[in-house]
């Protein structure tokens, strides 16, 4: 029987999650990179992986579907959803910034913003006191100033190459994001001991770092 159900994030969090892991001493099959499966088990771990979309992370957490799960600080911060946040694995690190074209300002009037995290910018513009339109979009962020649809985007920041190549700049930063553990409440009570030896272990490897 599995003792933890864990849900992974696919690409690049998963690559890196799976490299940390193994270094923290986990025994996980090899096949799980290429596997094209949506569960894996590990079974030398009694563990089993639930591999899903990053936006599906935590919500299998907080419907109890798995016991911890592997999701961005922008994923939480966005969707606000009911699981405790454990440890900050320290990868996948970026962060999420306000752009636009070079050398402009807000519209006084009607200023637009375009995102696709929408609870982020509104709380972002809220707490500067600057009421904005927020326009949802799902991919293609930078589009949107060099089309005239927003004056700004809200968008995650690694490398500023998106940027950069699509002709806009950085104005303000707004949060650090890294890749969290998070846990489902109910988990955490049942079966609390054997979560706190697998959060020791990856912190053991954290500290080698």
């Amino acid at each position: 029987m599995n003792e933890l159900t864990i849900a992974m994030p696919k690409g690049r969090i998963f690559e890196e999650a799976y490299t940390l892991f193994v270094q923290a001493g986990f025994d996980l099959p090899k096949e799980i990179n290429d596997s094209r499966k949506l569960i894996v088990e590990a079974p030398n771990e009694r563990i089993q992986f639930i591999l899903a979309k990053p936006m599906d992370v935590p919500v299998y957490v907080e419907h109890g579907v798995a016991d911890i799960g592997i999701a961005g600080k922008d994923v939480l911060l966005e969707q606000q959803r009911d699981v405790h946040e454990l440890l900050d694995l320290r990868i996948s690190n970026c962060y999420i910034a306000t752009a636009g074209l070079p050398n402009t300002k807000m519209n006084d009037i009607a200023p637009r913003v375009a995102t696709k995290y929408p609870t982020i910018a509104t709380t972002f513009y809220k707490e500067k006191g600057e009421q904005v339109e927020i326009i949802e979009l799902n991919g293609s962020i930078e589009l949107a100033p060099m089309i005239g649809l927003a004056d700004r985007i809200v968008d995650i920041v690694s490398s500023g190459r998106t940027l950069k190549e699509n002709g806009l700049v950085q104005y303000e930063k707004i949060v650090d994001i890294s890749s969290r553990l998070i846990v489902n409440p109910v988990s955490y009570r049942v079966k609390q001991e054997r979560i706190k030896e697998f959060v020791a272990q990856l912190k053991n490897e954290l500290n080698k770092r």
